[in-house]
């Protein structure tokens, strides 16, 4: 089926109006790239129909992300054109070199260059014929609001852990930047969208400028093939929450098929947010974490980026890169210096006067190292701009003075800045010189500079005979790391010595270590980390991430979409192809038909929706009185309440009750209750009830519900990180204790169960209709309706029961769950309301069919008196 109902989201959220390509550009685009989408505006909800066969086209990679890997030029005459060269610096450039021959890769991001708007056309139509590139133009205005606005006031912040505590401080959301973000990334969408086949391509976006591009995509395409990876930190669940706009930017990440993080603690404060916030629980599938998502599968991948080896062994080997290492070799180790560097940008999350402030207390610590020792401070310019990297500036500017003027003397300064930006080969040189690397950031994301001193330290054969002739051996390869604990590549770098760069004292004590360390530690440290880097590279990374990206993505043609939510909150429902909703119109026609019919339903979450009142509406027992009254009906209600509750609330004279998930039975209201299994024995209760008092009484907000045969610890009303885990710990618990026992544990969304064994509501079906079979009676109509887990057993009893004799030959069979999700029903209803009024449409039936038949009676009665 395919759908028009195109609904923008731009619109929704920021009241903008929708501006679609100028038919002219569009149509020069689509010559250009002959794969493009041509039919815009329809979304295809249906399964993908087989094609006639055709060459399988080469895979394609559309890479978004803020910027393209791209360095522009300005001509040196308005009559001369643009030109561009590969940022060989960029990790988007990496991919290219890295990734198999056989894959294509297109990028889209913005430039450097402001570009005038006249010059714009002919620009992205070189950027496309020469570099594979689709420049996207923001606005100034949007530009400004977009990148140094809503990314860098408020999301570079929050997820390195500032708070907006005063205006000064981080800053007060706006919610014109919120608007203007919002805006660029409709933009970088429409890109997109010039661009793709989403049949075929994969799309993976980058960082978190665009975070709810995901959600546009999947609007317009419900099946399209996305990743996202997340190259800064993710903030915890208390921070993460604070931003106004939280649930948008959750629920446009779970748009992506893949989300990928540099670290597991990343990708757990996601997790934990996803759960707090919207609900979701996650687990394991075979070594993939996984979140189900409106019956969408989204994986996480915990990966971090690596370096691009061949580039740096080729700038190892430039001679640039020779004579700087000669220059700065006589520089300091020709006067017996010894060189600890830092590369940092000059902002207020790198910790560079942490750094600092440990480096002079090494210095006043450890006089021996007075003249001797030498901290060489590179400062790229930061990325951001305002008060606080001017008072990053000042601050830094002080130490230095401070430290040099203290500890220094006639040509030698303890602390070397360099503020001027270096070529890559001239950091490289700084790498191989330094006998430690120091990297004291106090929140950052995958910070490469270790891995890149790891490699530069490897050296080569011309370097290696440099370094012999300044008395290091070739053989005696050596790097040594101070790294925070708090950056991305931390859990990588078990050689390194791991610091908290708050703790001065402590960061100083590490500095010191790392240059005393015996020579062989030194080596076994360098050979351990040098392994992990070279194996584990940018290539290793993409294609890592590329072949999980499709291993999410392979059943998308086999599932069925459906698009629901408005503006950001928007999400797609993906279910088997057998999976649809029941029309009200075809149950009533078949029931209206049926002579002989089963109602079988749950009651909490099913005709009830989940609420603190659990009592049926006046509504609810008049519809099953109704039904019950009708004498071609057999039905029955589960629950796992107790037959006591069940009882009070619903007076219905014929109704079946089926209490405690089925262990108590009873086909009306004057009948007596009987068991479904052989009477169980409930002394295991004195065992598993101070069990799950204990669990109660560490858990906040938890309960105890003690019934006839069920024992249930909730924990709904609990922390929900706090109650998973402590539900884990029980059922361990309880399974331990109550080996020998008849019962079996269970877990539900929100609570663990202890039951009988052999309780199930698949047994209440069976039951029910054995029972109308042995009165004569094959039903040729039955409706199974339920919400949770343990309603599973009945839809597939009912499924399986249509091939025996339990049924009428053509007996029309309905399994439907509450909620569009995975399940072995067949079909589903929304939420409960319309599980009410679907009982209504069948009630009304009900009611039309007797008074018809009692008008038949009538008459018939008057005829023979007539007679």
């Amino acid at each position: 089926m395919v759908s028009r109902s195109y609904s923008n989201l731009l619109d929704l959220a920021t009241g903008a109006s929708d501006q679609a390509p100028a038919p002219a550009a569009l149509g020069s685009l689509r010559r250009r790239l002959p794969r493009v989408v041509t039919n815009s505006g329809l979304i295809d909800d249906s399964p993908a129909s087989p094609a006639s066969p055709s060459p399988a086209p080469r895979p394609r990679t559309i890479v978004v992300a803020n910027q393209l890997p791209i360095r522009s030029h300005r001509p040196a005459s308005p009559e001369a054109p643009w030109t561009f060269e590969w940022d060989e610096d960029s990790l988007l450039r990496h991919l290219h070199h890295t990734s198999p021959p056989s894959m294509e890769f297109i990028y889209i991001g913005c430039l450097r260059d402001d570009i005038p708007a006249s010059e714009q056309d002919a620009v992205a139509q070189a950027l496309l014929d020469t570099h594979n590139c689709v420049p996207a133009f923001l606005p100034p205005d949007i530009a400004e609001r977009f990148y140094h606005g809503f990314c860098k006031q408020h999301l570079w912040p929050l997820f390195h852990y500032m708070l907006p505590l005063s205006p000064d401080l981080g800053g007060r959301f706006d919610r014109s930047l919120w608007q203007a973000y919002v805006s660029a990334n409709k933009i970088f969408a429409d890109k997109v969208l010039e661009v793709i086949n989403p049949d075929d391509d994969f799309v993976w976006v980058h960082d978190y400028h665009l975070m709810v591009l995901p959600t546009f995509l999947r609007k317009r395409f419900n099946r399209i093939k996305l990743g996202f990876f997340l190259h800064s930190p993710f903030p915890s669940s208390e921070i993460y929450k604070t931003l106004p706009v939280r649930e948008e930017l959750l629920r446009a990440m779970l748009n992506s098929d893949l989300i990928g993080f540099h670290t597991f603690d990343y990708a757990r404060h996601f997790l934990s947010c996803c759960g707090r916030m919207l609900g979701l629980s996650y687990e394991s599938k075979r070594g993939h974490i996984c979140l189900e998502y409106y019956g969408r599968t989204v994986s996480i991948k915990i990966l971090p980026v690596g370096v691009h080896m061949e580039q740096l062994k080729t700038v190892l080997g430039l001679p640039e890169t020779e004579a700087k290492v000669a220059e700065l070799m006589e520089m300091y180790m020709g006067k017996g210096r010894v060189v600890m560097l830092g590369v940092d940008d000059m902002d207020i999350f790198k910790g560079i006067s942490l750094k600092l402030l440990a480096m002079e207390e090494l210095l006043r610590q450890h006089p021996e190292w007075h003249g001797k020792l030498v901290l060489v401070q590179v400062a790229n310019p930061a990325r951001g701009r305002g008060k606080d990297v001017a008072e990053v500036q000042a601050e830094t500017y002080a130490m230095v003075r401070r430290i040099n003027e203290v500890y220094g003397a006639p040509g030698y300064e303890p602390v070397v800045l360099i503020e001027e930006p270096l070529q890559f080969y001239e950091r490289v040189a700084y790498y191989i010189i330094a006998e430690v690397c120091l990297v004291t950031a106090v929140r950052d994301g995958m910070n490469l500079i270790p891995y890149e001193y790891i490699v530069s330290r490897q050296g080569n054969e011309k370097l290696d005979g440099m370094m012999l002739r300044h008395g290091r051996k070739p053989d005696e390869k050596k790097s040594m790391l101070v790294v925070s604990e708090f950056i991305g590549c931390s859990p990588s770098l078990s050689g390194a010595v791991r610091v908290n760069p708050w703790n001065i004292e402590a960061v100083a004590d590490a500095m010191e270590s790392a240059l005393v360390l015996p020579e062989n530690e030194k080596r076994l440290r360098h050979d351990k980390h040098f392994r992990y880097v070279s194996t584990h590279d940018v290539g290793y990374w993409a294609n890592s991430f590329l072949v999980d990206l499709d291993r999410t993505c392979k059943d998308h043609a086999q599932r069925r979409c459906w698009g629901i939510g408005f503006g950001l909150r928007f999400r797609v429902v993906s279910l088997d192809l057998t999976f649809r909703k029941l029309s009200l119109e075809s149950i009533l026609m078949a029931y209206r038909n049926a002579k002989t019919r089963a109602i079988l339903m749950d009651y909490d979450g099913t005709l009830m929706p989940q609420a603190i009142n659990k009592s049926p509406s006046a509504e609810s027992v008049r519809i099953l009185n109704s039904l019950c009254r009708d004498k071609g009906n057999e039905v029955y209600l589960c629950s796992g309440y107790d037959r006591r509750t069940l009882h009070e609330w619903f007076p219905c004279e014929n109704l079946g009750i089926a209490a405690e998930h089925g262990y108590f039975l009873r086909s009306k209201r004057d009948a007596e209750w009987k068991t479904c299994i052989t009477p169980a024995d409930c002394s295991w209760k004195q065992i598993a009830e101070p069990v799950m008092c204990l669990y109660r009484e560490t858990t906040d907000g938890s309960t105890i519900e003690d019934r006839e045969t069920i024992l249930v610890w909730n924990y709904e009303d609990a922390d929900p990180d706090f109650g998973s885990c402590q539900a884990k710990e029980l059922v361990d618990h309880l399974e331990s204790v109550l080996a020998n026992e008849p019962v079996s544990v269970k877990t539900t969304p929100h609570s663990v169960e202890v039951k009988p064994q052999g309780v199930s509501k698949g047994l209440v079906a069976r039951r029910m209709l054995a029972s109308m079979q042995e009165r004569g009676q094959c039903p040729d109509f039955v409706l199974c309706i339920g919400d949770d887990k343990s309603d599973e057993d009945m839809f597939q009893l009912i499924a399986t029961a249509a091939c025996g004799d339990s049924l009428a030959s053509k007996a029309e069979v309905f399994a439907c769950t509450v909620g569009r999700k995975p399940s072995k029903a067949k079909y589903y209803l929304d939420d409960a309301a319309e599980v009410v009024r679907l009982m209504q449409g069948l009630s009304y039936v009900s009611e039309e069919l007797a008074l018809a038949n009692h008008r038949d009676v009538d008459e018939d009665s008057s005829l023979d008196v007539w007679e």
